[in-house]
């Protein structure tokens, strides 16, 4: 694998707790905190220093809001959310979150996939639900009659956490996939709405910026791997966000290269290469005119 296809180090639990909180903060976390973590989200929200900058990280997490509302993104994709409503992220997805309301109420969980393997050795969390695969819709609204049962579920896996000195994979896995089934109902009837052609091309591109941004850097080799032209691709791209093709592709750049600079220890110039042959001083001023500042000046800040 060459270095324009090598991987950005995502950022382990561990490493997470510094990335939410800084250094003036830790969380009272179980010593099983790597394989999974529940807290709500009221007790923490205080702590937090919004926007969080792009990252990835090795376990799958989810938010449930009860009260309040979010701003969060998966990939290229912003998804502005309430009450009600879950945002599923599975692990190495790259991911921001901008804002959440100082009346927010609900749960936060993040779990690694290893703890299903100990009970049920062939489930595969993304072939079981849709909104665990990597390009599948985070978002999944759930009727107010069923809040009561989700929140038992919830509350289970809450109290478990706080008052067991170690890790019951057994009962924490039961209680997960409990509630990811009785969420699937609500996506399955949410995912079947009707969607333009325009808008399904979009949001294929989006995911393919996403997984082969460090392969290719040219509108055209994407548009060759949904079978259209670069041409058609463009007018989906600006039918629906208004925005070209070539400007979306060079956000996913931005994105990633702000991954690279703040989980990374990669120089500006090996940053520059993972995106394109080009002199390093290209990269820079390519950087800065999308964000303001430089490369250099994005990892001072990020990093301080």
């Amino acid at each position: 694998m060459n270095s324009r296809e090598s991987k950005i180090a995502p950022l382990s639990p561990k490493e997470l707790n510094v990335h939410h909180f800084g250094n003036e903060w830790k969380m009272n976390i179980a010593d099983f905190h790597h394989l999974f973590h529940i807290n709500k989200i009221e007790d923490v929200i205080p702590k937090i220093k919004f926007p969080l900058q792009p990252h990835r990280k090795t376990v799958n997490d989810f938010l449930f809001l009860i009260e309040g509302h979010s701003i969060r993104s998966k990939g290229l994709h912003e998804y502005k959310f309430g009450e009600n409503t879950f945002f599923f992220l599975p692990a190495y997805q790259i991911s921001t979150h901008e804002y959440v309301s100082a009346n927010a109420k609900g749960y936060f969980c993040h779990f690694d996939e290893e703890i299903f393997s100990k009970l049920f050795t062939k489930t595969q969390l993304s072939e079981e639900f849709n909104f665990w695969q990597f390009s599948g819709e985070p978002l999944v609204e759930v009727s107010k009659e069923m809040q009561t049962p989700i929140l038992n579920i919830l509350e289970r896996l809450l109290y478990e956490y706080e008052t067991n000195k170690s890790l019951n994979p057994n009962l924490i896995t039961a209680y997960l996939l409990t509630l990811f089934t009785e969420i699937s109902i609500f996506q399955k009837e949410q995912v079947n709405l009707p969607k333009n052609a325009a808008l399904r091309v979009t949001e294929k591109y989006k995911n393919l910026l996403s997984q082969h941004i460090y392969k290719t850097n040219k509108v055209a080799d994407y548009a060759s791997m949904l079978a259209i032209t670069p041409d058609h691709l463009n007018k989906c791209v600006k039918s629906t966000v208004g925005r070209t093709s070539q400007e979306l592709l060079a956000d996913m750049i931005i994105l990633e290269a702000k991954v690279l600079l703040k989980q990374t220890n990669l120089s500006i110039s090996e940053i520059a290469f993972r995106f394109s042959e080009t002199n390093p001083s290209d990269f820079t001023r390519f950087f800065k005119g999308k964000t303001g500042i430089s490369p250099k000046e994005f990892r001072r800040i990020v990093i301080s």
